[in-house]
């Protein structure tokens, strides 16, 4: 798997023909650019939308091709699915980062996990859970698990 390396630069000047040419030609894509202003603030609050506010994009979904609504991320939800597998059978959080590990899955920012990502992404799996565990997938994945000790 291939690691996608990001870089933001704060901008004091606009970027010359030849800056661009430069970091493409040492390997950069162009994917973004920000925009911002003053503006006179209103006494009436804006709609998120206008106001530039944002939140974080929830674990196991991204951005659509057209950019109007959200849509499964297959390898960020094949994480949640191992996940929700490895608590099922009852498995520490060390264990189950270093399980992740071994399967080469990254966190959103391409780092390995550790017990403590993979706590904070437990809210984001009990949102997700009822789509996961169930339908006919789940049905023949749950009889492969291991028999849970405290639940046999």
């Amino acid at each position: 798997m291939k690691k996608i390396d990001r870089m933001r630069e704060k901008v004091t000047i606009l970027p010359t023909s030849m800056y661009l040419s430069k970091m493409h030609d040492a390997g950069w894509s162009l994917v973004a650019l920000e925009w911002e202003r003053e503006v006179e603030s209103s006494a009436t609050p804006e709609p998120q939308e206008a106001s530039g506010a944002s939140e974080e994009i929830p674990f196991g979904l991204r951005i659509s091709s057209d950019c109007h609504h959200l849509e499964d991320d297959p390898l960020e939800m094949q994480t949640l699915k191992f996940l929700a597998e490895m608590i099922v059978q009852d498995i520490s959080f060390k264990s189950m980062a270093e399980a992740l590990n071994i399967r080469e899955y990254r966190t959103r920012d391409g780092r390995p996990w550790n017990p403590a990502t993979v706590f904070q992404l437990t809210p984001r799996l009990i949102d997700v859970a009822p789509r996961i565990l169930s339908g006919a997938e789940w049905e023949s994945r749950k009889k492969q698990l291991t028999r849970v000790a405290w639940n046999s």
